[in-house]
């Protein structure tokens, strides 16, 4: 078995070239990866990167016991920084024809344990400032040694007091012959047996203080694909007798209590001229992130004033496009014109509605589009069409028409998605139907050039509104990443409160965040299930024999079955050719283009 060298989640332990490539092209994106023990050459690697045109490539990653390196390319003391400098430099490698190989999305392998307490790659100081933020002792996470990969290491806040805060210790869990221990006579099959065993004792420190694990410090970081597990523990926890608040309510209650830490001043809401543009007198949008309605007569108080918010994912890697969705209110008898204004200032060209107009006897928005089909009504400065009405099972589709009094020439279409199957306080029975309905949503927003912001609404403009962005940009980060993307529901809806108070209101909604991804990511694996029982034929290859000058090298990388691969120095002018291994293969393998170092 092939020495653990690598702590990292992109790091594949034990796969195939074949599986390794089943596995990019069923389950990832252009630019994912992963890294994989060699088996051509046991010592090295091999890096396995999906491309543009869905094909998958290999490289060689050499390790000299020096240093590790492409055949010639830069050396990294470790393998972490070759792939970490390779992901900066993007253009450091390419096809000759041009097509650059990049490594942007890491194929992530499982966790060892679904178990919450479990925080992958944690550094140790990012745990104690977590334990210590926490405060309570003989509070505990568990996490990977990254001294040492593949051990792994429980981090315990105990009662000893330093710097007025209480001292963090870490003991490390041994993995020694399929079994786990601290050290002591004790073996374990799992971690979850051993930590489940010595919450029962304590642990002993070779100082002779005693160690408690008293209280789970749960992650809330995972494995996109591994969803199911976590929706599994959430609703096994819960449902302890002894331990109601737990589970779904755990997490939601802590989300809950970080809402406390977004002081964010919300003093436009509050002026005397705009309180009745408010649908709810306490629900107002943060003055940082609220929409200002530019084209608004100054010289009237609050003019530019309207109750919504932008809202950006601000979790998307720098190089990734931030999607911008536009949360507001339910329309007011008043605010029908400031709404469409804001509409046309911000080019936005999709509307979701996510409530009835009235529910349980009571409005919760009023109609902003004519109610007759074919015909027209003024909203401000405004005009409205409505041009058709279409009836889905789930939804209306409303085909609009915008366009200025005063230029009744300059006309947009705007499409009004309005949900109908999202009851008044709860959450739709089936997450099925709002999945296909963001993908109606989505599909519509990226066939129009140059829209803007899509806006969402339901009465306040908080509870569906959030839940809805938040999945959104969640299944947004699964589709750019892959299934075997980290995401962090409670992170995410964090991230979208910082920007609009009070998004995703109830633990029911919170539970349907993750119900509505898990059902997802189950779809897209029987989707992808055909894929992956489908034998591939590896291409793995070698590297470049780059000069010690690191000049551009370029070869043909893949070549018919049972034929040597040749590579040769184009740029050094020699035309040297050197015959490397054969390859074998049950299969042709497509020829592919040749690999560029910069």
């Amino acid at each position: 078995m092939h020495t653990v060298v690598c702590g990292e989640r992109w790091f594949h332990r034990d796969i195939s070239g074949l599986e390794a490539e089943a596995r990019l092209k069923s389950r990832g994106v252009y630019g994912s990866f992963l890294v994989r023990p060699s088996r051509r050459k046991p010592g090295d690697f091999s890096l396995s990167v999906k491309l543009d045109n869905d094909a998958v490539t290999h490289i060689r990653i050499q390790n000299t016991g020096d240093y590790y390196d492409l055949y010639g390319g830069e050396q990294f003391a470790t393998l972490s920084e070759l792939v970490e400098f390779y992901k900066e430099q993007q253009e450091s490698m390419q096809d000759t024809d041009g097509t650059l190989i990049q490594l942007k999305y890491p194929l992530n392998c499982s966790d060892p344990t679904s178990e919450r307490w479990y925080h992958g790659l944690l550094s140790g100081g990012d745990a104690e400032k977590l334990l210590q933020e926490k405060g309570e002792p003989w509070t505990f996470l568990v996490r990977e040694s990254r001294s040492k990969p593949g051990d792994f290491v429980i981090s315990v806040l105990t009662t000893e007091q330093k710097d007025e805060k209480y001292r963090v210790t870490h003991i490390k869990i041994m993995f020694k012959g399929e079994k786990y221990t601290l050290g002591d006579s004790k073996k374990f099959d799992s971690l979850t047996d051993l930590i489940e065993e010595y919450k029962k004792i304590h642990i002993e420190e070779s100082t002779g203080t005693r160690v408690f694990l008293k209280q789970p410090y749960y992650a809330t970081t995972i494995n996109a694909a591994d969803i199911e597990n976590r929706v599994k523990e959430l609703n096994k926890t819960s449902k302890k007798e002894e331990a109601v608040k737990a589970g779904f309510w755990e997490e939601f209650d802590s989300l809950q209590k970080q809402e406390s830490t977004l002081q964010y001043e919300r003093k436009e809401g509050q002026r005397p001229e705009n309180k009745s543009k408010n649908r709810y007198k306490n629900i107002l949008p943060f003055d940082h992130s609220r929409v200002i309605l530019k084209c608004a007569d100054r010289n009237i108080p609050g003019a530019d004033y309207i109750n919504a918010n932008y809202v950006t994912n601000q979790l998307v890697g720098a190089g990734d496009a931030a999607k911008c969705f536009i949360a507001s209110q339910g329309c007011l008898n008043t605010t029908t014109g400031d709404f469409w204004e804001m509409v046309w200032q911000d080019r936005s060209r999709v509307i979701v509605m996510t409530t009835m107009e009235v529910e349980k006897g009571r409005s919760k928005c009023v109609p902003y589009w004519p109610e007759a089909e074919a015909s027209g009504k003024e909203f401000g400065r405004f005009w409205v069409e409505l041009h058709s009405v279409h009836e889905a099972i789930e939804y209306k589709f409303r085909s609009l028409c915008i366009s200025p009094l005063e230029d009744r020439d300059n006309v947009r279409d705007i499409a009004h998605y309005q949900y109908k199957s999202w009851p008044d306080h709860g959450v739709p029975s089936d997450p099925g139907g709002v999945i296909g309905f963001l993908s109606e949503v989505n599909r519509m927003q990226d066939s129009i050039p140059e829209a803007g912001p899509i806006v969402v609404h339901c009465s306040a403009g908080i509870g569906r509104t959030g839940t809805i962005i938040a999945i959104d940009m969640l299944l947004d980060m699964i589709n750019m990443k892959g299934l075997d993307s980290d995401i962090d529901v409670q992170k995410t809806i964090q991230m979208v409160r910082s920007q609009r108070s009070g998004m995703v209101q109830t633990e029911a909604q919170y539970k349907f965040i993750y119900s509505a991804i898990a059902q997802f990511i189950e779809t897209s694996k029987h989707k992808l299930k055909a894929m992956e029982s489908t034998k591939a034929t590896e291409s793995e290859y070698g590297n470049l024999g780059l000069s010690a000058s690191k000049k551009k090298v370029s070869g043909s990388l893949s070549k018919p079955p049972n034929e040597g691969t040749i590579y040769e120095n184009l740029d050094t002018g020699k035309g040297k050719k050197e015959k490397v291994n054969k390859k074998t293969s049950s299969e042709r393998e497509k020829p592919r283009s040749s690999i560029k170092k910069k």
